[in-house]
């Protein structure tokens, strides 16, 4: 499943800086054919450890990981709901992704002067959040009358749609994001088309000065870099960025805790196969069923499924393979209705 992240902020506070490390670490296209390479797209792996452990026990001559493709979203200043700066193409773009990461300056450099001219990260925040409102508000009251004319006709469906349109209003006339509406399955579909911006799951990306790196985030949904030491590190081998992080005190890139981030932010989860020909990483959703898991391997698996033969990664580990685990009884038989869980190591039989 091809899955997108749409890098956004205020001017000067580091986007575009994190967004040309990133692209340093895009992996292979050939390995992801569904992915569309533009400029200002970078599709870059998920780290996975569990991949190199897999491949050495299985003497898999390739490893693929699992990959997000990140979007550098260019334009938006106050105002780009009005069509300020780059606006309009701010808003297209952003309608496409299917999560948003949003970096926030929280340093202070006279060379690189900021838009608001001043440093004020929580006010840099709301002057985002309140322009994806408001973009969102446009398009809420275009398809408002529309709907509601429908909706007095007895049009079922408009009479759901209607209903999601109002509870989003009031939030959205409040500045607050359509997410928080308390909408049922039946109203979510109803206005899933609209591809309203603040539905969309947001991480804040905290962007700070090279001693401030260690600071913790404030929240769930939030981590801390530094853009400039993730531009040194892009440049280093492995063993000097190593090297490099040791001497910061910190075990994991800023890049990396991005990436696994916005990997949690989308609820999704890793399942493995593995063998002499490749080890690789596959992505689904949490609470994907044992069949969606087999359609993203290849369409015609889901539909011709049969079972999964389904090793936990730790059963595979410790007993040195499928055979070690086979001899232990650790090989399980799954059905249709099986839960897929992150780190499944799966054998799909199918009848086509």
């Amino acid at each position: 499943m091809s899955l997108q992240i749409g890098i956004v902020g205020l001017p000067n506070v580091g986007k575009s800086t994190l967004f040309r490390a990133l692209t340093k670490k895009q992996v292979p296209a050939e390995n992801f054919p569904f992915c569309t390479i533009d400029p200002n797209v970078g599709v870059v792996a998920v780290p996975d450890e569990r991949l190199d452990k897999l491949t050495a026990i299985s003497r898999s001559e390739e490893t693929i990981p699992t990959a997000i493709e990140f979007v550098d979203i260019a334009g938006l200043v106050a105002g780009a709901h009005k069509g300020e700066g780059l606006g309009n193409k701010f808003l297209s773009h952003i309608r496409e992704v299917d999560a948003i990461a949003h970096v926030v300056r929280d340093f202070k450099n006279d060379k690189i002067t900021h838009v608001e001219n001043r440093i004020d990260p929580k006010n840099d925040e709301e002057i985002i959040l309140l322009e994806l409102a408001m973009a969102d508000l446009s398009t809420v009251e275009k398809r408002f009358k529309d709907t509601q004319s429908k909706a007095k006709t007895g049009d079922k469906q408009a009479s759901i749609a209607l209903g999601a349109l109002e509870k989003i209003k009031t939030l959205l006339d409040a500045g607050k994001p359509a997410r928080d509406a308390n909408l049922s399955e039946e109203e979510r579909a109803s206005i899933k088309e609209l591809s309203l911006i603040t539905q969309k799951p947001i991480l804040n990306v905290l962007n700070v000065a090279e001693a401030d790196i260690n600071r913790q985030p404030e929240h769930e949904h939030e981590i801390v870099i530094s853009a400039k030491i993730e531009s040194e590190l892009s440049e280093l081998s492995l063993e000097d960025s190593r090297a490099m992080l040791a001497d910061l005190g910190i075990n994991q890139t800023g890049l990396d805790k991005l990436i696994v981030a916005s990997y949690k932010l989308l609820d999704l989860i890793t399942f493995l196969t593995t063998g002499p020909k490749e080890t690789r990483a596959w992505t689904v959703s949490k609470g994907a069923t044992a069949p969606e898991a087999a359609g993203v391997i290849h369409t015609d698996f889901e539909k011709g499924f049969i079972r999964a033969e389904i090793i936990s990664y730790d059963d595979f580990i410790t007993n040195n393979g499928e055979l070690g685990a086979k001899e232990k009884g650790l090989v399980r038989l799954e059905g249709k209705n099986y839960i897929m869980q992150d780190g499944d190591i799966c054998h799909f039989l199918h009848n086509n």
